[in-house]
């Protein structure tokens, strides 16, 4: 374990960084689809249908329907089905039961590249509960005399077939509709079709394969604004009570304060504030809650409310207050007969309303997807067109064990804004390819879109995890195979980006390079007017800035959000799973992780290298370590001093033209993960094990303990670092304050005569003299410190009321 956390050689690190590919990107159709045209790439094509990705070559197999198929002589009925059989390749549909005229209506796509025959067979047959399948008759096609359907065309038409015999030498009773085509990948069919890639594939894992694209949930917020109660009867009469209100909409639970006095008619005007997702499933149920004792709550009304009964509000206008009547806790369950008799009720007074002009955060901020607010009524028009060609893998990790060996069964998911897409599942292949393009409208460039590679574990076929990287848990999770994320405001307009991103996971053994993705990545403009207009506008919508939400409230929001997501792309078909939706919003982002605040240090130090830099060859030039260069300084100096209106288009023109060198040697490909950066290459195995432990911690006592101490360790010098920090500011306090009456009144007195001699002295003469005191050779300087900083260091801190 301990080698993988040594440097990584050059050549590891040549591995980690982005690769430029030239892929054949576009359409080249065959001969332009001519029936029996001589071949199938005696010609090429070109069309801009798919141009992202390579096009691959499927043959078609539309099975419809048969009729008029004959019976069996022993049972007189007919349990048909079809079977399509190109070489080694055998797919076949459902069976129907004692049906003559049965309906499939089954696409088979057979892939070109594994094509084996030039005779494609599709068979008839009568399903038998003992022994062998009754042969109905079959239908024989010459590859070679297959037509070609280019899209947009209509899809081909089907026909009806005489079925032939076992050796083809005459016709049977029976006839079978087909569609025979070649096509690509682009093909409408081609998603729900039968892949003869995944022909190993049976059951439920069938579903589990194919390509699907999902949409998030509409998801608002809902603020529940609790002003005051009426009438709060508490179960013993003989005390007044201490009220609270608990709200809950679904699994989110949230509570007011404990109203600050004791009455039947307490006031709160707290906000609390949820999320919900449409369609509209749980209610809001608010409970009226006497604190009875430190541990025990006792219920003294509650209500339940449909969501769909609050008002939607698109701004900042303040929505109706409404009273509600609280059932009296268990009254009208036991005896509903006696709820007419009740002459008053507690009652509640709420303001509630969704919140359409927020947006709905349900991933970092850091990486953002999606800033438009729910209502779409306050949607701009999108700003531009990303177009994503996802085209394959190279060099997967096997990911579990397939009948004794390592096998890696991938597919990718690509996240941006509320639209998710998986690609189909390539069973069983490290170098996957999909060549799928997708698209999405563009609303802001500044926004992330998030492309994560996974090992599908439910194909039916008892795998189990293992080898490169498989995620604790079993079968029943996706293994994560690596991430991608790419900014769009790094991107150039109408440019096909075409490169191979490493896909890198951070084990407990170290950081481990799981294989490559390639992709093609295009974002075209449609008003660089709006652009340009939003890089002045805020990154969310109004309503964050106008009544902004707290950090905590947000962090809360979030995972919430998370969760909605994740439970409602869990029931599509095929599921999206909990643990990608996870992956892909990065719902662990904000746990401790020594190697992450160690990376995020240091980028800190980075931005400061500059200043330091500066202020080093600022100190040489006042020590004149290089005469010539403080010599031009004072030069540069003077001549400021002496005109001074040029010091502000000096320091812009000094950026402008940095800004066009930098031009020359700006980044011609997109940002990827950073090793380096992220501080993964020398990172101790310990404290790799702290990242992965769970929350609370399952790890040894002794373990945690060291832990600890070592936190403690880092606390303490952060701790020492934030007290000089206070000292340095409660020196500059005591300036004026007389804690030190002595020293205070020293500063005073300087302050008088030094106002007196910048009022006489003119700015440019005052000006001229500091800074060619600051410059002075090194011959007039003293090696001990300035009268002002030993003056600042003798005043008093508040360190010494410290215990």
């Amino acid at each position: 374990m301990h080698q993988n956390n040594q440097q990584p050689n050059p050549n590891n690190q040549e591995d980690f960084k982005l690769k430029d590919t030239n892929p054949r990107l576009g359409e080249r159709w065959p001969n332009g689809g001519v029936r029996g045209g001589g071949g199938w790439m005696s010609g090429d094509k070109i069309t801009s249908t798919y141009d992202l990705v390579e096009q691959m070559y499927y043959l078609y197999v539309r099975v419809v329907k048969a009729k008029d198929l004959p019976t069996s002589a022993i049972t007189g009925s007919c349990d048909p089905y079809t079977e399509v059989k190109l070489g080694n390749y055998k797919g076949t549909t459902r069976h129907f039961e004692k049906k003559t005229n049965p309906e499939w209506n089954q696409v088979f796509a057979f892939s070109k590249e594994r094509i084996q025959s030039s005779m494609l067979e599709v068979f008839v047959k009568d399903k038998e509960m003992v022994g062998r399948d009754d042969y109905l008759g079959k239908v024989t096609f010459d590859l070679n005399e297959v037509p070609t359907r280019v899209p947009p065309d209509s899809p081909l038409a089907p026909q009806w077939y005489r079925l032939e015999d076992r050796r083809g030498e005459g016709k049977v009773r029976g006839e079978i509709m087909l569609a025979v085509w070649m096509g690509t990948q682009a093909d409408e069919a081609f998603p729900e079709a039968w892949n003869s890639d995944a022909a190993t594939v049976h059951g439920e894992g069938v579903f589990n394969i194919r390509s699907k694209v999902y949409v998030s949930p509409k998801l608002w917020y809902l603020r529940v604004n609790v002003i005051e109660a009426q009438d709060v009867q508490p179960n013993d009469r003989s005390r007044l009570p201490e009220v609270f209100v608990k709200a809950q909409v679904g699994s989110q639970i949230l509570k007011t304060k404990i109203c600050p006095t004791r009455t039947t008619n307490p006031l709160w005007n707290e906000d609390l504030v949820f999320v919900a997702a449409e369609p509209f499933e749980e209610q809001l149920v608010l409970t009226v809650e006497d604190r009875v004792h430190q541990s025990k709550d006792e219920v003294v009304g509650k209500i339940s409310l449909p969501l769909n009964l609050f008002e939607k509000r698109l701004d900042h206008r303040p929505v109706h207050t409404r009273w509600f009547n609280l059932e009296k806790f268990g009254f009208g369950v036991l005896e509903g007969d006696k709820r007419k008799e009740l002459k008053f009720s507690s009652r509640i007074h709420l303001r509630v309303c969704l919140e359409g002009a927020y947006h709905v955060l349900d991933e970092s901020t850091m990486y953002i997807s999606d800033q438009r607010p729910t209502a779409r009524q306050l949607w701009k028009q999108p700003i531009g067109i990303l177009e994503v060609g996802i085209l394959s893998a190279q060099g997967l990790l096997p990911m579990k064990m397939k009948d004794g060996r390592g096998a890696t069964d991938a597919y990718c998911v690509a996240k941006y804004g509320q639209k998710w897409v998986r690609t189909r599942t390539i069973i069983d292949s490290s170098s996957p390819k999909w060549n799928e393009q997708y698209t999405w409208e563009v609303y802001d460039p500044c926004t992330v879109i998030t492309l994560g590679v996974f090992d599908n574990c439910h194909l039916g076929g008892g795998e189990r995890p293992g080898g490169g990287g498989g995620v604790a848990g079993g079968s029943a999770r996706d293994s994560r195979i690596g991430k991608v994320r790419i900014r769009l405001s790094t991107l150039e307009t109408d440019r096909i980006y075409t490169h191979s991103y490493p896909l890198l996971v951070l084990h407990p053994s170290g950081v481990k390079k799981m294989g490559e993705l390639q992709l093609a990545v295009r974002f075209t403009c449609l008003s660089l007017a709006n652009m340009i207009y939003l890089y002045g506008h805020p990154l969310l919508p109004k309503m964050h800035y106008l009544h902004p939400f707290t950090v905590n409230q947000l962090d809360s929001l979030r995972y919430q959000a998370m969760n909605i997501v994740a439970v409602r792309l869990g029931r599509a078909e095929p599921p999206l799973r909990k643990e990608v939706v996870e992956y892909m919003l990065d719902v662990d982002s904000h746990m401790w992780s020594m190697r992450r605040s160690k990376a995020n240090f240091f980028r800190i130090m980075s931005l400061l290298s500059g200043m330091i830099s500066v202020s080093r060859w600022f100190d040489d030039v006042c020590h004149w370590k290089n005469p010539i260069t403080s010599v031009l300084v004072h030069v540069l100096f003077l001549i400021l001093i002496w005109y001074p209106e040029l010091i502000l288009p000096t320091i812009f023109l000094y950026m402008f033209l940095i800004g066009l060198w930098n031009y020359r040697f700006r980044p011609r490909h997109p940002p990827h993960m950073d090793t380096r950066l992220s501080w993964a290459e020398a990172v101790h195995p310990d404290e790799l094990d702290e990242e992965f432990d769970t929350f609370p911690t399952s790890k040894p006592q002794d373990i945690v303990r060291m832990r600890y101490d070592r936190l403690r360790s880092v606390a303490g010098r952060i701790q020492t670092v934030v007290g000089d920090m206070a000292t340095q500011g409660e020196r500059f306090q005591s300036l004026l304050s007389w804690r030190d009456p002595r020293a205070t009144s020293l500063f005073i007195v300087f302050c008088l005569c030094a106002a007196v001699v910048l009022y006489v002295t003119p700015f440019r003469a005052l000006a001229l003299v500091t800074g060619l005191y600051m410059l002075r050779h090194p011959r007039f300087r003293s090696k001990m410190p300035s009268v002002p900083s030993n003056f600042f260091k003798r005043l008093p801190a508040r360190t010494d009321g410290m215990l």
